[in-house]
């Protein structure tokens, strides 16, 4: 597995924090570094294998990387990223309790991934700009400035997670497609889902498609069919039991929506000749 060391990254010895965007941010294999870091994508989508569960970003989603976790990037269609790379939590001068502004394992489960607002990423990348003006020098003022602005980034990310509550479009879409990734199996009627979430029918459309570039039922599907060729990879389930595990009443129609989105079989993936030939 690749390893990716600061050295590589971080302008000095003295910078805690360096931006690293990627635009676009193509197909990358499984690899954790000796740095942790926030990703904030900016808009597309793709799939984040992190720590061996696939997750579908898109415009909006934050990913928080801590450097014992092994992620990688696949299926990309136009993904945009700013990563914030930041040493460790306590490499700061100037930030004692920074940990506190990070998310916090509960239960044995460690939040990685959740949605933003618009307004909150307009918001990001205005902080993101401000850090990037300054000069990687050793001057402790410069270092207390970018800083001051990490935590500024920190308490945005923090105070716009999907804890908020759905006071807007924006909100209610980010707690929608939350729900479809964990209701993804479930038969799917977009009236109700847009009722359920306060949404119009045609706000739910517009909305979708402008945030993933995917149409409602296209996103499901990518959601679905993703779920699927994990469990493809690893279980032995059939094709047959799998999609219907992830939603699909057809094998036939199923096996079709994988090769057109993958351009692979879904016999193809159980025997691994899509990774043999990268």
């Amino acid at each position: 597995m690749t390893i990716l060391h600061s050295v590589d990254f971080f302008p000095s010895e003295f910078a805690p924090i360096a931006i690293e965007p990627r635009l676009p941010q193509i197909a990358f294999p499984e690899h954790h570094h000796d740095f942790h870091e926030i990703v904030i994508v900016e808009h597309g989508t793709g799939i984040h294998v992190f720590n061996g569960q696939p997750y579908t970003i898109s415009g909006g989603t934050v990913c928080f990387v801590r450097d014992s976790d092994r992620h990688l990037y696949e299926h990309t269609d136009n993904l945009c990223l700013t990563n914030v790379l930041y040493r460790a939590p306590d490499a700061f001068q100037f930030l004692a309790g920074m940990q506190k502004l990070l998310p916090q394992e509960q239960d044995g489960v460690w939040p990685s991934h959740w949605r933003v607002s618009q307004t909150a990423l307009q918001q990001v990348r205005g902080v993101v700009q401000q850090m990037e003006r300054f000069d990687d020098c050793g001057d402790v003022h410069t270092i207390a400035q970018r800083e001051i602005l990490f935590m500024q980034l920190l308490l945005v990310l923090r105070k716009s997670s999907l804890a908020a509550e759905m006071t807007d479009n924006d909100a209610r879409l980010n707690h929608l497609i939350a729900w479809l990734e964990d209701h993804f199996a479930e038969e799917v009627c977009w009236e109700r889902v847009a009722a359920r979430f306060s949404l119009s029918l045609r706000t739910l459309h517009r909305q979708l498609k402008q945030h993933t570039g995917l149409t409602p039922q296209r996103y499901l599907n990518r959601v679905r069919l993703t779920k699927a060729r994990h469990l493809l990879r690893h279980s032995d389930e059939s094709v047959t039991d799998i999609a219907f595990r992830c939603g699909f009443g057809d094998s036939n129609h199923f096996s079709t929506l994988f090769r057109r989105e993958f351009s692979w079989s879904p016999r193809d993936i159980r025997q691994g000749r899509d990774t043999q030939l990268q």
